[in-house]
């Protein structure tokens, strides 16, 4: 069987790999040089993977955009011995993913879905409880308390907790990240 070229003057996304926090100096960086050393018509373009995402701080619900991928970078480009050369030594790149020294494309389809996923404006709710299901609140006024889930609403993100204040059940809306699991 024959060693298959590690060099495929094929457009192609590849990925790659830097340190934890980088990702966005990679990409920037790659896209920069890429225009500056001449390569525009072989390098074509650097992203940093990334998904809308909620968040709670200070009780308040954020929506921020998170890295789908930590400490990768995702380079559009035709593979020659000279754009391997650049973009394998652009500052905070550790590497090439892929099988000793040749790096592996990633495959069109898996693109197609990384780039669905980056598309996607609204943030999904991931919420994994069942009424009935005892929580511990640990975030907003009722932090501290625990209850039973009585309600769940998955497309709002909230949960109706029954909190037991001064001997009898009260009704408490939440937001699905202000409890956990007791």
């Amino acid at each position: 069987m024959a060693k298959q070229n590690r060099y495929d003057s094929t457009r192609q996304w590849y990925a790659v790999h830097t340190y934890s926090g980088y990702e966005e100096k990679v990409a920037d960086s790659i896209k920069t040089r890429s225009q500056t050393v001449d390569m525009a018509d072989k390098i074509f373009d650097a992203m940093v993977p990334k998904e809308k995402q909620i968040q709670i701080k200070n009780g308040k619900r954020k929506v921020v955009d998170a890295k789908i991928f930590q400490g990768y970078v995702l380079v559009e480009m035709k593979m020659t011995e000279e754009t391997w050369f650049i973009v394998r030594n652009t500052p905070g790149v550790t590497g090439f993913v892929g099988q000793g020294s040749d790096p592996t494309p990633v495959s069109e389809s898996e693109i197609a879905k990384i780039k669905k996923r980056m598309g996607v404006e609204d943030p999904k709710h991931q919420i994994d409880f069942t009424v009935g299901e005892v929580v511990s609140i640990v975030d907003g006024p009722f932090k501290g308390f625990d209850g039973a889930l009585s309600e769940i609403d998955t497309a709002k993100g909230k949960l109706k907790v029954m909190v037991s204040m001064f001997g009898r059940d009260t009704p408490v809306e939440l937001d699905a990240l202000q409890v956990k699991k007791v």
